[in-house]
């Protein structure tokens, strides 16, 4: 379905003086997103397409799929909800990605309230649970829902009212980032987080302090301060987390606050690349950036 040209309801109209300003900064000849990276979660819908057609498709340039989202965990239960799709499927579907050159992350919580990490004991045990149940991790008796196939990093996505207050997060990421250790010059735990945009999120205050997170997809959409000020805040994520790629989190959909039209994306990339330490774009989600094609402006 083609995008729809129409600046969007949704989108707040005290948006277009920063837009203005983004433009006439950029200039006509400025190029569209320095890094060429482009993240995408998948998992929330099924009328999405598989795994692997997201990752085959030539229509679109995706650099990394988090699959989303491991939404109960912390209290010795655990549940992966991928929107109906068949979970057994799915490692089949990560390793041809994997072979494409495309890297797979797990995103753990999401908007529901079943996780937590209440006790340094409960961080640990969601650790060892996830290296074991989605990484390289073999202890017998741990059933690995996609087979031998393994994910390359995990992302908190710290939203829901129970998992979001902030405790032994960092914790988990320190437990979950000790596995490298024996391996040498490689990680095969690399750690993400996708906070809101408001600086600082305080669910993930404490885990992005640990420094151990090299990419941040920060959420620039749900939130109608964050169109208004998206350069003031996207500047104090830059500027906090230094060594840290940071990513402008963007949905597909026009019905979402935050939406940026195509014709302005040019604008708002131009301006925020300038950052040393811009990453790329991630796109909430793979559904609706299927049906009105996106992710193709945040490459072009």
């Amino acid at each position: 379905m083609a995008l729809a040209r129409r600046r969007p309801a949704t989108l707040p109209v005290f948006l277009s003086a920063f837009l203005y300003a983004a433009a006439f900064l950029a200039g006509p000849a400025a190029a569209m997103g320095k890094t060429g990276n482009v993240f995408v979660f998948w998992g929330r819908n099924k009328d999405e397409g598989s795994l692997r057609e997201t990752c085959d498709t030539g229509r679109y340039t995706y650099t990394t799929v988090i699959v989303s989202f491991l939404d109960v965990f912390g209290h010795g239960r655990y549940h992966l909800d991928l929107s109906g799709y068949d979970v057994s499927a799915v490692g089949a579907d990560i390793k041809q990605c994997q072979s494409n050159g495309m890297s797979i992350f797990l995103s753990i919580g999401g908007f529901g309230g079943q996780y937590s990490l209440p006790r340094r004991r409960s961080a640990a045990d969601v650790a060892d649970y996830l290296w074991n149940a989605y990484m390289l991790g073999t202890r017998a008796g741990v059933h690995r829902p996609f087979g031998d196939a393994y994910v390359d990093g995990i992302n908190f996505f710290i939203d829901g009212a129970a998992g979001a207050r902030p405790e032994n997060y960092d914790e988990l990421a320190r437990r979950l980032w000790d596995y490298n250790k024996g391996y040498r010059a490689r990680t095969p735990v690399q750690l993400s987080a996708t906070p809101r945009c408001g600086y600082p999120d305080r669910r993930v205050e404490r885990a992005l302090a640990t420094g151990l997170f090299n990419r941040i997809f920060v959420r620039f959409y749900d939130d109608p301060h964050c169109a208004a000020h998206l350069e003031q805040e996207w500047d104090r994520w830059t500027a906090a987390q230094p060594h840290a790629q940071i990513y402008l989190g963007l949905p597909a959909s026009e019905r979402k606050v935050g939406y940026v039209h195509p014709k302005n994306l040019h604008a708002v990339i131009s301006v925020v690349q300038k950052a040393a330490n811009y990453g790329g774009v991630v796109i909430w989600e793979r559904y609706e950036d299927k049906r009105t094609g996106y992710s193709t402006y945040a490459i072009q």
